[in-house]
C-alpha cells in the first residue's frame, strides 16, 4: 500500500487556512489530516514517502473547466499532442482537466469526443470533454471557424452525447439560436452542464436559458454583450441566478482586473477561474493553430492572425490564481476556491475534489510564498 505524508504546510482551501498542516494519503485518497506533529506515526511506516512543505502554501489540485492546449501542443491533433498538452498544464498544478473542443465538422467532433472518452477511461485526471462549439452565434464566434457553426437540435445533441460515452461534461451554446431551449433538458438529463456563451443574447434570453437548466456562463464578458445600465446582458443574468457558475479568464488581457474584481464581488463563491488556453500556454510567442485557424501570439496575447480577435489565452491555472490575489486583491481562501472547489462544484465533483479533507482524492499543489508551483501531487503521487 502506497502512502504519502505531507507536513509543515500552510494549508489553504475552501474550508479556510490552517498553519502547520499535515495530511496522509493512501491509495490515492486522503486518509488523515491535522496540524502539529500527528503525522509522525504515519511517516515512520516503511512504505511512506514524506514531503516536508517547509511552511509553504498547500492547496487542492487545480481544476480547469476550459482548455484547448498548452506547452506548444493542441488538444485536437491526436492523442500524443493531447497528452503532451495535459502534461504541460499538470506541471502548473492543474491535476484535473476538462478537454475543450472548438467548432468542427460533426464527424470530427464525434471522433474527438471518442478519443477523450478512451483517455478518460485510462486516466482519471481527465474529467471528460467540453464542446465549446458548434452551437454558437456567428457574430460572436471568436476564434471558431464560421463554416462549422450549427443550430442545435435534440437529435444532434443526443448524437454527440452518445459519441462521448458518458464523458461529455460541458456544452456551450448561444440561447438566442433557433430552438436551443429544447436541447438544454436533453443535455442536463444526460448529466451535461450547459454553458451560455459565444452569444448575442440579452438579459432575458440568458435568464430563460438558466431557468430551464443552463448552469454555467462561458468565459464571462468575452464573446457576449457587456453590462449596460439599461441592457444588463448575460453576465448580469448569470450573477442574478444563484445556481449559475461564471467562468473567468483572469490573465489581465481578456478582462480588466477592475472588472474582474467587480465580478468576483458580485458573484461571491460562484466564479471559476479557467485558462481557455491554447497551445502557447507555458510556451513561447509565435505562430500556432487553433481548430485549423492561424493564431499569432505576441507578448502572451493570442489573436487570430491578421486580426484583433482574441484566440484563447496563454494562461495556466497557477498564474490565474496568482493574478486573483495580486491583481484583484482577492483573499487567498476565495482565490484558491475559484480554481478548486468552485469548478468541482459545477461539475458535481465537490464530494471528492477541491478540498484537502479526509476521504477526498489526494490532489494537492505546493506553492512557494509567491504562489509559484514547487510540487504537484495527483491521487497521492508526486508528478
Amino acid at each position: 500500500m502506497s502512502r504519502l505524508v505531507i507536513h509543515d504546510a500552510r494549508k489553504v482551501d475552501a474550508d479556510g487556512l490552517v498553519d502547520d498542516f499535515w495530511l496522509v494519503a493512501e491509495e490515492g485518497r486522503i486518509t488523515a489530516i491535522g496540524s502539529g506533529t500527528g503525522w509522525h506515526a504515519a511517516a515512520e511506516q516503511r512504505d511512506a514517502e514524506v514531503l516536508d512543505a517547509g511552511g509553504h502554501w498547500l492547496t487542492p489540485g487545480f481544476i480547469d473547466l476550459h482548455c484547448h492546449g498548452g506547452g506548444g501542443h493542441v488538444y485536437d491533433d491526436g492523442v500524443d499532442e493531447l497528452l503532451a498538452g495535459l502534461a504541460a498544464h499538470r506541471a502548473h498544478g492543474t491535476t484535473r482537466s476538462v478537454v475543450s473542443h472548438v467548432a468542427a465538422p460533426l464527424a470530427s467532433l464525434r471522433e474527438g469526443l471518442g478519443v477523450v472518452a478512451d483517455l478518460a477511461a485510462a486516466d482519471p485526471l481527465i474529467l471528460g470533454s467540453h464542446l465549446e462549439g458548434p452551437f454558437l452565434a456567428p457574430e460572436r464566434r471568436g476564434a471558431h471557424d464560421p463554416a462549422f457553426l450549427r443550430e442545435p437540435g435534440p437529435e444532434m445533441v443526443e448524437e454527440l452525447i452518445g459519441a462521448a460515452r458518458g464523458t461529455l461534461r460541458i456544452l456551450t451554446l448561444a440561447p438566442e439560436l433557433p430552438d436551443p431551449l429544447e436541447s438544454i433538458p436533453v443535455l442536463t438529463e444526460a448529466g451535461v452542464v450547459v454553458g451560455v456563451g459565444h452569444t448575442s443574447a440579452d438579459y432575458e434570453q440568458a435568464a430563460r436559458a438558466f431557468e430551464v437548466g443552463a448552469r454555467l456562463l462561458t468565459h464571462a464578458f468575452n464573446a457576449m454583450n457587456g453590462i449596460h445600465h439599461r441592457e444588463p446582458g448575460p453576465v448580469m443574468a448569470a450573477v442574478d441566478n444563484a445556481s449559475v457558475t461564471l467562468e473567468l479568464i483572469l490573465d489581465g488581457l481578456h478582462v480588466h482586473p477592475s472588472v474582474a474584481r467587480l465580478l468576483l464581488g458580485a458573484a461571491t463563491g460562484r466564479v471559476a477561474l479557467v485558462t481557455d488556453a491554447m497551445a502557447a500556454a507555458g510556451a513561447s510567442d509565435g505562430d500556432y493553430q487553433l481548430g485549423g485557424l492561424n493564431v499569432t501570439v505576441k507578448d502572451g496575447l493570442a489573436v487570430l492572425s491578421g486580426t484583433a480577435t482574441i484566440a484563447g489565452s496563454t494562461l495556466t491555472q497557477d498564474v490565474a490564481l496568482r493574478n486573483a490575489i495580486t491583481l484583484t486583491g482577492l483573499d487567498p481562501v476565495a482565490a484558491v476556491a475559484a480554481v478548486t472547489h468552485t469548478p468541482a462544484h459545477v461539475l458535481g465533483e465537490d464530494h471528492r475534489l477541491g478540498r484537502l479533507h479526509h476521504g477526498y482524492l489526494a490532489d494537492a499543489v505546493l506553492l512557494d510564498h509567491d504562489w509559484r508551483v514547487r510540487t504537484v501531487v495527483a491521487e497521492g503521487r508526486v508528478l
